[in-house]
């Protein structure tokens, strides 16, 4: 089964960049049909997704947040990463790691506070 876990700083000044990182354990991100998102929820506000890397490495990103952030992956260690430039207080929320396969299901990470604030 698959398991998410985010890892990254809890606080990130304004102006900086928010780097997170989701290790995928119990299933291959380049496992055919398995896509892998950023969702975050700021507070008091619904979910919002930020973008997504597919199996075969194609990305996509909404289009309000495509002009700062950035998703990758590291096959080697099973992991996908999100990076966010120039945040804002805006920018304060939980962010998710979230998983969809074809025929599989999702499964969603824990969840990691990010705070901006100087």
């Amino acid at each position: 089964q698959v398991q998410l876990q985010e890892s990254g700083p809890g606080l990130v000044k304004p102006s900086q960049t928010l780097s997170l990182t989701c290790t995928v354990s119990g299933g291959s991100i380049t496992t055919s049909y398995y896509y892998w998102s950023w969702i975050r929820q700021p507070p008091g506000k619904g979910l919002e997704r930020m973008g997504a890397i597919a199996y075969d490495g194609s990305t996509y990103y909404s289009p309000s947040l495509k002009s700062h952030t950035s998703i990758s992956r590291d096959t080697s260690k099973n992991q996908f990463s999100l990076q966010l430039s120039s945040v804002t207080p805006e920018d304060t929320a939980v962010y998710y790691c979230h998983f969809v396969g074809i025929s599989v299901g999702e499964k969603w990470g824990q969840g990691t506070q990010v705070t901006v604030s100087s």
